[in-house]
């Protein structure tokens, strides 16, 4: 299948760059490792009998991320193209976006933690400078918006979803702006929680207990669910949480003396342990 055309880097938001890009925080994007490292550490061991709660992360734990924004962004190209084509033409050089990415870092550090309005302020910058009406930012950013609600789950997550929301209350919890009533899966959830809303995003321990309280449970009553080491795994641990590695590409934890207490490849697997 052919790859799908990405939209350019400068209208990304902070978690949905392309491989390799240059985050607008400066950093650069979560790639998978070629092979684990180290020896993988040992799980500390789930206590079933204390969970009274699930809190789930989204992007590459239900889903993978990456199909579904390259998708969004070839929409959203295809889309400038047809409705703001100086916008598309400026696109095209890669030392504008990289000042746009610098200039939204520095401008606009309150939307750090807002994706969604991180992604439609560098829309509408790159339209002001090509001399498009800026005014299409919002059209643009809802054709992404759109296109980037329609993903598609792993094979585990679905029935796993419905194993988990028969049992336990289940509250999203997410960096990103996925909306699991607009995926098509709010009702398996009692609440979400995201960085945007909360203002600020995994791994800090605030939004955990945020998250916990959501569901009605201390933290330690909570099983979090995730597939990033450090922003699920670190920050569901020191906000005191158990925490369910979903570590689908066999790496390394990274992050001894903190162990996750069940290390699952996939969803069912972590159904199958809570019995």
């Amino acid at each position: 299948m052919k790859t799908p055309q990405t939209a350019p880097p400068e209208v990304r938001a902070a978690h949905e760059p392309a491989p390799g890009d240059t985050l607008p925080c400066g950093c650069t994007p979560r790639q998978p490792d070629a092979a684990p490292a180290t020896t993988p550490v040992a799980d500390a061991g789930i206590d079933v009998s204390r969970i009274r709660a699930i809190t789930l992360d989204l992007d590459d734990t239900l889903w993978p991320i990456w199909p579904t924004i390259a998708r969004a962004e070839a929409v959203l190209q295809a889309w400038l193209g047809e409705h703001a084509p100086a916008t598309a033409a400026l696109c095209a050089d890669k030392a504008v976006l990289r000042e746009v990415r610098l200039h939204m870092n520095t401008a606009r550090p309150e939307l750090a933690h807002d994706m969604s309005a991180l992604r439609r302020e560098s829309i509408r910058l790159v339209l002001q400078r090509a001399g498009d009406d800026p005014s299409l930012a919002e059209p643009a950013f809802e054709v992404f918006f759109a296109e980037r609600q329609r993903v598609d789950l792993f094979a585990d997550a679905l029935p796993a979803l419905e194993f988990l929301s028969s049992r336990f209350p289940v509250v999203a919890l997410s960096n990103g702006n996925a909306d699991v009533h607009r995926v098509g899966l709010g009702a398996h959830f009692k609440a979400s929680v995201s960085a945007r809303t909360f203002g600020v995003g995994k791994p800090h321990p605030r939004i955990f207990h945020a998250a916990a309280e959501a569901a009605g449970v201390d933290s330690a009553q909570v099983l979090h669910i995730g597939d990033d080491a450090h922003l699920d795994g670190v920050g569901a641990l020191n906000a005191g949480m158990q925490l369910a590695w979903v570590n689908r590409e066999g790496q390394a934890w990274a992050h001894a003396p903190l162990r996750p207490h069940t290390t699952v490849s996939d969803l069912l697997a972590l159904c199958r342990q809570l019995g």
